[in-house]
């Protein structure tokens, strides 16, 4: 029951949509159309509150209290990637607000930052540029066109979306860079991965240009790559498997990190042993 909970879930939300941006659009929908389609949603509703409800109650019997509860209905009706990709739409958001606030994420005092924004700055610029010019131009082409006012917001907020987006990839690669600590080197990408790597299990890290990298997020074997604009400029070696968290959930145990930051430099010195001194 659960699977099909989830699979009518996913497919009466763009059937809804569909219909709503039609029906505010003025395209005539025939009224038994119109009627199946709402019996579809609000059947699929109260399948989604049974769903719900029986999740609640198992977990309520199992002794869980009533936030505990509610949490694990909540991941049991969303799967994992839908949860994740929600949560980047959310931190993504938080990004632009600290980008204006000019704060980082996760820097305590103390530690060295590793930005690695500036290689990519330049492309993400050029891309909101384009989309603000393409929003704009085809506005004024639906206009020329006559298309209905309805559909023409609809193509307006898919736009402003696709501005907002590029807005939050710039900000959460300014406001969350690769931080040093005493105890762990934090290798990011932006809102969409996070590895915290303990110190101690860092065996070497070394100066290594590579400017034929493929992908964002990429792990080949044991090595993750978290690459910028198809660079990485420094080699981690682990001392034994580390486990990681891609961006849509999928776990991978790796022993090498190649990345790329501005400042490589300063993260090789970050994480170079201090010295102890020496006894008198």
């Amino acid at each position: 029951m659960l699977g099909i909970a989830r699979a009518a879930l996913f497919a009466v939300i763009p059937l809804e949509m569909l219909i709503v941006i039609l029906l505010v659009s003025g395209v005539p929908l025939p009224g038994p159309v119109i009627v199946v389609a709402e019996l579809v949603v609000v059947s699929v509703l109260v399948l989604e509150a049974v769903t719900a409800y029986r999740l609640f109650r198992a977990g309520r019997r199992g002794g869980a209290g009533r936030r505990a509860a509610l949490v694990a209905t909540y991941h049991g009706l969303v799967p994992v990637q839908v949860r994740r990709i929600m949560g980047f739409e959310l931190k993504g958001l938080v990004s632009v607000g600290q980008w204006l606030a000019r704060r980082r994420d996760g820097v305590p005092p103390g530690a060295t930052a590793a930005p690695y924004a500036r290689e990519q700055a330049s492309i993400q610029l050029a891309f909101l540029a384009v989309m603000i010019v393409e929003t704009a131009g085809i506005e004024l082409l639906l206009r020329a066109l006559d298309v209905p006012y309805g559909l023409r917001v609809a193509v307006l907020v898919a736009d402003v979306y696709g501005i907002v987006y590029v807005l939050m990839l710039a900000a959460a690669s300014v406001t969350r860079p690769h931080v040093v600590t005493a105890g762990e080197l934090r290798v990011r990408s932006g809102v969409y991965l996070d590895v915290r790597v303990p110190r101690d299990l860092i065996s070497s890290v070394r100066l290594s240009r590579n400017h034929n990298e493929s992908g964002m997020i990429t792990v080949k074997g044991s090595r993750l790559g978290v690459v910028v604009s198809s660079q990485t400029n420094v080699v981690v070696e682990l001392t034994g498997p580390l486990t990681v968290v891609r961006p849509l959930g999928a776990r991978a145990e790796v022993t090498t990190i190649r990345l790329f930051t501005d400042t490589p430099d300063v993260l090789l010195n970050a994480l170079r042993p201090t010295p102890h001194p020496s006894a008198p």
